[in-house]
């Protein structure tokens, strides 16, 4: 087999605090091959955003990585020192953030802004970099490029402006996209447009897409697989389709009752009771215990690792082959 354009394996971020360590991200392993879309799903908190920051180096001292590797086609990019991993972030890994005005400086035409990535991360004049920015702008989708990348970010509309985001953010061909809510904000017509954008960006150029979002829509659109964290934990990963339509896990079970179906007659959304803990506060054994139908006494006791189940890994103990002889 290939070796996978992203490795995780077992990362923990911790963030050292007045009140003792907080555990922002705990033990978190997955992958990404390439041409692939992983979507990274959860509720706010659950440590989606910290876990795409941790990959690509960007955590806020004093938070770290206290333990476990990160590997960029097959090579450790955790340990790499601050001037060689923002090379490797801008070449190698493209990152498009929720708002777009977070990353485009409002004093800067966007070409001033997409010649100076492109420069600095290839070997192209500024004449060769500016016809690459035009491309680039081309092709999510900015019509009239050749005039418009003259305008300064305010004069694009929100979803123009994240379309220049993810341009950016394709600057260099990166084999790795990490994308954090690219479509939150944004009306219907325009999230369709900017997801076009990326199966178009996976299948014309066969980079890795690590897509973090709290939309299941946009996953069921998108994603080849689907990881669901939940205090700073997976719960579960696995296809996709698996996931969405036989929940293993109780709190992804929650989450998929929790969408309206044009297919149901249910009257009522199923709710999951509680709220989630605060990463100060995670209870002992299973974090979900406190909200779960199903817990007994190992999940108030033992914490589970993800256990293999259907093509997935679920962390749970009713997925423990040991627990269900006994």
């Amino acid at each position: 087999m290939s070796t996978p354009v992203l490795s995780v394996e077992g990362m923990t971020v911790q963030f050292p605090t007045r009140r003792g360590i907080l555990t922002a991200v705990d033990d978190v392993s997955f992958s990404i091959k390439a041409g692939e879309v992983l979507g990274v799903v959860g509720e706010s908190g659950a440590g989606k955003s910290m876990t795409g920051s941790a990959i690509i180096g960007l955590i806020e001292p004093p938070g770290r990585i206290s333990s476990g590797q990160v590997f960029l086609h097959g090579e450790r990019i955790d340990t790499l020192p601050a001037e060689k991993m923002r090379r490797v972030r801008g070449r190698k890994i493209g990152m498009i953030f929720q708002d777009p005005l977070t990353s485009l400086n409002p004093l800067y035409t966007v070409a001033e802004q997409l010649v100076e990535t492109i420069r600095t991360h290839l070997p192209l004049s500024a004449a060769d970099a500016r016809k690459r920015a035009i491309g680039l702008l081309d092709d999510v989708g900015i019509p009239d490029a050749s005039r418009r990348i003259d305008d300064y970010p305010h004069q694009f509309s929100g979803g123009m402006r994240q379309r220049v985001v993810i341009a950016l953010a394709l600057c260099a061909d990166p084999d790795l996209v990490i994308a954090d809510e690219p479509t939150t904000a944004l009306d219907v017509s325009v999230q369709a447009q900017i997801i076009d954008v990326m199966k178009k960006l996976c299948a014309e150029k066969g980079a890795a897409i690590m897509l973090i979002t709290h939309d299941m829509g946009v996953i069921a659109e998108i994603a080849d697989r689907v990881a669901v964290m939940y205090a700073g934990r997976l719960a579960e990963i696995g296809p996709v389709r698996k996931v969405i339509s036989d929940a293993a896990h109780p709190y992804t079970k929650g989450l998929m009752g929790s969408i309206p179906s044009l297919l149901s007659d249910a009257e009522r959304l199923t709710q999951i009771p509680g709220s989630m803990p605060r990463l100060t506060a995670i209870p002992q054994g299973c974090p979900f215990n406190p909200r779960c139908s199903y817990a007994f006494d190992r999940c108030y006791i033992e914490r589970p690792d993800p256990l293999p189940h259907d093509e997935r890994r679920v962390a749970c103990w009713l997925y423990d082959k040991e627990e269900a002889l006994s």
